[in-house]
């Protein structure tokens, strides 16, 4: 890779200012709790700022499981675990209306038959 490419990969740089250290709490059966504990560049705790909350669980669906994460608006782990199942609740809905909407966008696609060069008939083209 060049140190020009488009991506600013040249400019890479971590932010010391805003470095976490990721705790992961599980019940091994459904919930995953992750804890982001704020940290200073020498690893030290940063009591400045707040631990951030992250839920996650899996969603079977038919092409397999398929993760879901979502903020926990906690300031403790015994308050994560109480937000845990409603926050999951509210982000497994979230996913369902998105597939539904891609569902519906992509059966509105309108298909346009189109002439084939140097013969009749047509291929089918998805608008």
């Amino acid at each position: 890779m060049s140190g020009s490419e488009p991506g600013g990969l040249d400019n890479i740089k971590v932010n010391a200012a805003n470095l976490y250290r990721e705790e992961t709490y599980s019940d091994l059966r459904v919930a995953t709790i992750r804890r982001l504990v704020p940290v200073k560049a020498d690893g030290s705790p940063d009591p400045d700022r707040e631990p951030l909350f992250f839920g996650q669980a899996q969603m079977m669906t038919s092409g397999g499981p398929l993760p879901i994460e979502t903020p926990l608006d906690a300031k403790t782990l015994e308050e994560a675990m109480d937000v845990f199942p409603d926050a999951i609740r509210e982000a497994v809905s979230e996913v369902v209306e998105q597939m539904r909407e891609l569902q519906r966008q992509a059966a509105s696609r309108i298909v346009v038959p189109t002439a084939m060069p140097g013969g009749p008939g047509g291929k089918i083209q998805l608008g």
